[in-house]
């Protein structure tokens, strides 16, 4: 460990000493103790047995120390007033503090003077060393690319310095409409790390009630425990199984993020001495740090799930990879899928606020998902509205991928009115019905708006007479409706309508309807 050494000493005062507070003594002992830690100013603690009786008021409050155990919080009962939390006392201290055990400490700040009849100890931290696990923290952990990465290297590192970790655990939430958070997993039988999604639900369930996970994300403080004890502290469901697995002690510490959330990372041995003060002591310290690495590396993927979710995948890669500008972008060929819910307005009329988008919501779940499922880009919804691109990559200009791109477009269609058609009938509202165009050609792809206000999209002739098509199928009252450049690339049996003309489309359009269809 090159010398390193976070200690915790605890030894008796020679002298009396007295706490005044509101111009008062309020505890007067000649049996204080005096604590000495790596990092810390030294510590009065105080029998209670002579601390002025009435002073005391217990508090729900708690804080965490890894080498001490869970600080009880007081009040403090003034004549002018309670004083809230203002000192604290260790109940069931570990044992490198165990002599300071029921007595109690105060808050510098709540004290005006402390009198001794001799000289005060002097106030000082007890010395350190040097760490290896900070000097990487500092000079090295910043390398790692993935929170996966960097879970595995200090792993690595704890276990370098001594450490004798037999799983880790990082908890980190994110921003995803389907999924709360992700977890981190090192176990020392098993190579490298596994990554898991925590869903939205999992909040809800006792596992995550009543786990130290929670207890640390709720700003409750930290946890430790020793699991080889018959009566501890923390009775989390979690303890008694990593006990029942061999486990002897337990450690859960807040990552904390610059937003104000805390992350969570959890150590646990089987090692029979559990974890030492010296290890434990340079792993906290660095906490804080580590945090602010995973939220950096979480920023990227929060940034990569938003932009995935509100502009699709490959317009949040474009977005992310730079083209922020307006006017950024490029002129690309692409199969256009345009998806309308019909009759929407009476049924905006007809229906609840709440049941109407409850229907929208299934309508565009009903669209969406076999466009995603076939490689194509929504672009936006626009009211009752989908804007879908089936686009070919760079460098395919051949007709080869652009049949391939209006078979996916086409394929999507087919599914989609099928879906709308399954969809369940919601009491006293009509069926769902879509009205959806479908065109082949060439649109500007990027950046449009003000200079602070942006929208990534397409635009173009070929966009509009997508659009265009989609309305064109409500008078027709037909659920699809085809041009002549996505018709001639399709293998399926179309018959054409004829020429038709569009409102703002300079050149008529030929029409193509599925072949089976009758007009009666």
């Amino acid at each position: 460990m090159s010398g390193f050494n976070y200690r915790i000493a605890v030894e008796p005062v020679a002298d009396r000493i007295r706490v005044h507070i509101g111009g008062e003594v309020v505890a007067d002992s000649a049996g204080v103790l005096v604590m000495h830690e790596s990092y810390m100013p030294s510590q009065f603690y105080f029998p209670k047995s002579d601390v002025r009786e009435g002073l005391l008021a217990p508090s729900p409050f708690r804080t965490f120390c890894p080498f001490k155990g869970t600080a009880h919080h007081w009040h403090l009962q003034l004549p002018n007033g309670t004083v809230e939390n203002k000192a604290w006392s260790y109940e069931a201290p570990l044992t490198e503090a165990g002599p300071v055990g029921g007595y109690v400490a105060f808050y510098p700040d709540a004290v005006e003077d402390l009198s001794c009849d001799g000289p005060l100890p002097e106030i000082k931290p007890a010395p350190i060393g040097d760490s290896p696990l900070i000097h990487w923290v500092l000079t090295r952990a910043w390398t790692c690319e993935t929170p996966g990465e960097l879970t595995e290297q200090l792993a690595q590192h704890l276990l370098a310095i001594g450490m004798p970790i037999w799983r880790l655990m990082i908890n980190i939430w994110t921003l995803h409409p389907e999924l709360a958070g992700q977890r981190i997993t090192w176990a020392r039988d098993r190579e490298g790390v596994v990554e898991s999604d925590t869903p939205h639900g999992i909040l809800h369930t006792p596992a995550y009630l009543n786990s130290p996970v929670r207890h640390v994300s709720e700003g409750l403080g930290g946890v430790r425990q020793r699991l080889d004890i018959d009566d501890p502290e923390f009775r989390f469901p979690i303890l008694t199984e990593l006990r029942s697995n061999g486990g002897t002690d337990y450690v859960a510490m807040p990552l904390p993020f610059s937003d104000g959330q805390f992350q969570t990372l959890t150590l646990a041995t089987d090692h029979p001495d559990g974890f030492s003060t010296a290890t434990l002591g340079q792993v906290f310290p660095v906490a804080f740090t580590l945090g602010r690495f995973y939220e950096v590396l979480t920023l990227r993927r929060n940034a990569t799930d938003l932009f995935d979710t509100y502009l699709g995948k490959r317009t949040g890669r474009q977005v992310l990879g730079g083209l922020t500008r307006r006017g950024d972008g490029q002129n690309i060929r692409a199969a256009i899928v345009f998806c309308d819910l019909r009759d929407s307005t009476a049924l905006a009329v007809s229906l609840t606020r709440q049941a109407y988008l409850d229907l929208l919501n299934t309508f565009f779940e009903c669209a969406v998902e076999p466009i995603h499922a076939r490689g194509g880009e929504v672009l936006k919804f626009i009211g009752d509205a989908v804007l879908a691109i089936f686009p070919l990559d760079e460098g395919q200009e051949d007709e080869v991928a652009g049949a391939a791109a209006c078979e996916r477009a086409w394929g999507s269609a087919q599914e989609i009115i099928a879906r709308v058609a399954a969809a369940p009938a919601r009491p006293g509202c009509p069926a769902m019905q879509c009205a959806i165009g479908l065109h082949f050609g060439e649109v500007t792809y990027g950046n449009v708006g003000s200079p602070k206000r942006l929208d990534f999209t397409v635009i173009g002739s070929a966009a509009n007479v997508a659009a265009r098509l989609s309305e064109h199928c409500k008078a027709l009252e037909q659920p699809l409706l085809l041009s002549a450049e996505v018709a001639g690339r399709v293998s399926a049996d179309l018959r054409t309508l004829g020429s038709q003309s569009f409102h703002n489309v300079a050149d008529d359009v030929e029409v193509f309807v599925m072949a089976n269809v009758d007009f009666g």
